[in-house]
């Protein structure tokens, strides 16, 4: 038995180690059931246990900053508690649901303690060490599966009872007050975004992106094409094209491309790793480095500029990850631009990638989620309900063509885009034009996210029994969100007045589960 545990063991690490892996779906339940169901000797029911985990867990998806239960330990843990009982399928939601929820809070704790190692990121940029940024995230990156695969080796070795025992012997007080403190968390990387882009000149914009969410309700994908459409119109009112200084045909001939396809494709196989080291206070951002550290390597020479660009890549990113290609390959083509002439303004590289990752968030994740992964599982659940190994294979088939082909070939447009236009700038003032563009449209993104991601409420009553009114009524009545806005302006406040993120971590946690104890949040 020892050795089916450890191939179980070795399951659930694979599972977890998807962040390594593109965000394939290769961690999902409809996958991973029927590797279960084989190492116990019962593919057939560990097909069917799978698809019905997947349809449970449909709408678990990480999406930003927010971290929904673990459905890789509960999957690999509930199939194979639920096969080796012998009781069939319907046990398996009854064991799964629990052990995903505990699982998901020691998640939400290594990714607390993953941000502790940013300074580090930061020491090792200064000095132009790439190699030991690169392995940092490797090594932090690891840290997941290996946990996580200690955790499913223990709990298949203490058995069902005690794990069900232990689940339920936790206080429904303390899974409230954890569930509300990690509600809390995204606010910091939206305190973090808003101290990068906003000034009193573009503050509006953000209270735009949050009175559309708010009073609108509109989809992100509908508020991105409405920031589009705002930036258009901004731009070409306040950035009118002028005349060249420069010849633009002596550019074109000062410019050489130093980047080769070559260069390109590992943008894209490293862009599959975005979300190895992800933590709650910057998110992607060593995941983005290590994207870019073969272009920086090929463009720079000197330490002093391999530390600048090293620096700049590790400041805080967050994107769909299906879609970050198209962000990395424009960034690429602007290090190149910066690398070849003396008067490229580097500070409009971070200006782009912050204004562009909230849209195009918002498209990819709409697109891959709500749409290519819903009819995937359609037809995936479909097929292995009635035991056939089809429905896993045809799942992820229909999920990976289009997002792979897509992921491969947006780091080529992006790139090539960024190159032609790049190559053009002196003809107009367009880059301006982009970095004040891109700023509000990211403002108006971050601003409706803090309305969307943070759902933070109050179960507060004001008046007499009889006659009590839920205080969040009458929150909503005035501006619905402000809970939210509230936070995220209070973290935005203490970041101003630089404190430390891992403190300002720590204290919205704290906030969040004090709060749900004295039944102030929710």
């Amino acid at each position: 038995m020892l050795l089916t545990f450890i191939f179980i063991t070795l399951i659930a690490m694979f599972g977890h180690s998807e962040d390594f892996l593109g965000t394939t779906l290769l961690s999902r339940p409809l996958v991973l059931g029927p590797l279960v169901g084989l190492a116990l000797g019962d593919m057939h029911q560990g097909i069917i246990i799978g698809a019905m985990l997947e349809l449970i867990f449909m709408g678990n998806i990480k999406v930003g900053a927010a971290i929904p239960p673990d459905v890789i330990t509960g999957g690999v843990l509930g199939t194979a508690f639920t096969i080796m009982s012998g009781k069939g399928p319907a046990i398996a939601l009854a064991l799964a649901v629990p052990i995903a929820i505990l699982t998901e809070m020691v998640l939400s704790a290594l990714f607390v303690f993953r941000a502790t190692f940013n300074k580090k990121f930061i020491q090792y940029a200064e000095e132009g060490n790439w190699k030991k940024v690169q392995q940092l995230h490797l090594l932090l990156g690891s840290l997941k599966p290996l946990l996580m695969g200690l955790i499913t080796f223990l709990a298949l070795e203490l058995g069902n009872s005690v794990i069900k025992s232990f689940v339920d012997a936790i206080p429904s007080w303390v899974s409230s007050g954890l569930q509300v403190a990690g509600n809390m968390l995204p606010a910091l990387g939206f305190a973090l975004l808003m101290n990068m882009m906003l000034t009193k000149k573009l503050a509006p914009w953000y209270f735009l992106g949050f009175i559309i969410a708010s009073y609108l309700k509109l989809p992100m994908i509908a508020i991105g094409g409405l920031g589009v459409i705002a930036a258009i119109i901004v731009t070409n009112i306040t950035h009118k094209e002028k005349p060249a200084d420069l010849n633009p045909e002596s550019l074109e001939k000062n410019f050489s491309p130093v980047l080769e396809k070559k260069d390109i494709r590992k943008l894209f196989f490293r862009s599959l790793m975005l979300e190895a080291n992800f933590n709650f206070e910057t998110w992607q951002n060593s995941g983005f480095a290590f994207s870019m550290i073969p272009v920086i390597r090929k463009l720079y020479s000197t330490k002093e500029e391999i530390a600048a660009a090293l620096k700049r890549h590790l400041q805080l990113f967050n994107t769909a990850p299906h879609g970050s290609t198209l962000i990395i390959g424009i960034t690429a083509a602007m290090e190149e631009q910066n690398a070849s002439s003396e008067n490229f303004d580097a500070e409009s590289i971070n200006a782009v990638k912050l204004g562009l990752m909230g849209p195009l968030s918002g498209v990819f994740d709409s697109f891959f989620w709500g749409t290519v992964k819903v009819i995937a599982t359609g037809v995936g659940t479909s097929l292995a309900l009635k035991g056939s190994i089809a429905g896993p294979i045809l799942f992820l088939l229909i999920f990976n063509i289009p997002h792979l082909i897509l992921r491969y070939n947006l780091a080529f447009i992006g790139y090539n885009t960024g190159s032609k236009f790049l190559q053009n700038l002196a003809k107009t003032n367009v880059m301006d034009k982009l970095t004040s563009g891109a700023s509000i449209l990211g403002l108006i993104v971050v601003g409706a996210m803090t309305a969307m991601l943070l759902p933070i409420k109050t179960p507060l009553h004001i008046g007499s029994k009889d006659n009590a009114v839920a205080l969040q009524e009458i929150l909503d009545q005035i501006v619905p969100n402000i809970i939210p806005l509230a936070i995220t302006f209070l973290a935005y406040f203490f970041i101003k007045k630089k404190m430390k993120t891992t403190w300002l971590l720590l204290g919205l946690l704290l906030l969040g589960f004090i709060g749900s104890v004295l039944h102030i949040f929710a």
